[in-house]
């Protein structure tokens, strides 16, 4: 059996998120009808983390196995004619048998937009988050610094919680999945709502209205990002100080941080092995 990684770009918007689910259409779904289509058999994709509906990525990375002897390359031009063209393969490569997409990553990096132009455009409204108000990124700055380090981040997860851990619960149906496509069993075995973030800042590019938040750890729980760029949004507002990140990651409560970004501002950009 070869393992093949791919790089893969897509355009979250039409899509409940990465990860596959009944009635909805999803990335890994859509990857894997495709290849079922050109391969003539059925392969399990794993990607290196479950965007959520609506997000983006510029390099996503998953691996999946298969016996078929097809070149890499024309196998990237094949599944590009499969799928839509708001999911390309940018590459794919065979790699050694005991990669796996999800639990080898050492870090990822997520960006975000907001476009704080006066009036939206709609070439960029399925990528930004249009938010005309005066903000004040000094303080916005400040503020991001303090999510760097090792933290509990109970309090910029999704309310649901665990649902989003990136750890593996021990004896769930993924690890016999696993072991049948012949993959090694995950070197995570627990769950925790603790993450490193090795580096957290936010600027305006010169000369747009276009105000960038990036963010690279070593794990995100569900709606992590984007619950950090909502409780920024609330320091820029002059709503909270920016010392107040270190209250809120100490409390361990969803309530104490700010709103939930939207969706469509937030891309995958880097996955680092």
């Amino acid at each position: 059996m070869r393992n093949l990684r791919l790089i893969i770009s897509y355009d979250g918007t039409d899509f409940h998120g990465w990860q596959s689910q009944p009635h909805a259409a999803t990335i890994q779904e859509c990857l894997e009808s495709a290849i079922e289509r050109i391969l003539s058999e059925k392969a399990h994709v794993y990607g290196s983390g479950r965007t959520d509906a609506g997000v983006h990525a510029l390099n996503q990375v998953a691996n999946f196995k298969t016996d078929c002897p097809i070149p890499c390359e024309n196998l990237v031009k094949a599944l590009n004619d499969a799928l839509p063209p708001t999911v390309r393969i940018k590459d794919a490569e065979e790699v050694p048998s005991q990669f796996h997409a999800r639990y080898d990553v050492r870090s990822k990096t997520y960006r975000y937009r907001i476009f704080q132009g006066p009036v939206g455009s709609p070439f960029l409204s399925r990528f930004v988050w249009h938010y005309p108000y005066p903000l004040d990124v000094e303080r916005m700055a400040r503020a991001a610094k303090l999510f760097i380090g090792e933290h509990d981040f109970t309090s910029f997860a999704a309310v649901e919680g665990i649902a989003g851990r990136e750890s593996l619960p021990n004896g769930c149906e993924e690890r016999d999945a696993l072991a049948q496509a012949g993959l090694p069993a995950p070197r995570l075995t627990g769950t925790t709502m603790v993450r490193r973030i090795f580096t957290s800042r936010i600027f305006r590019r010169p000369r747009t209205a276009m105000l960038i938040y990036e963010v690279t750890g070593n794990g995100f729980l569900h709606h992590m990002v984007r619950n950090m760029v909502g409780t920024l949004v609330e320091v820029g507002r002059g709503t909270l100080e920016p010392n107040s990140i270190i209250r809120i990651l100490h409390a361990r409560d969803r309530t104490m941080a700010g709103p939930t970004a939207p969706a469509q501002g937030l891309c995958l950009v880097r996955v680092e092995y």
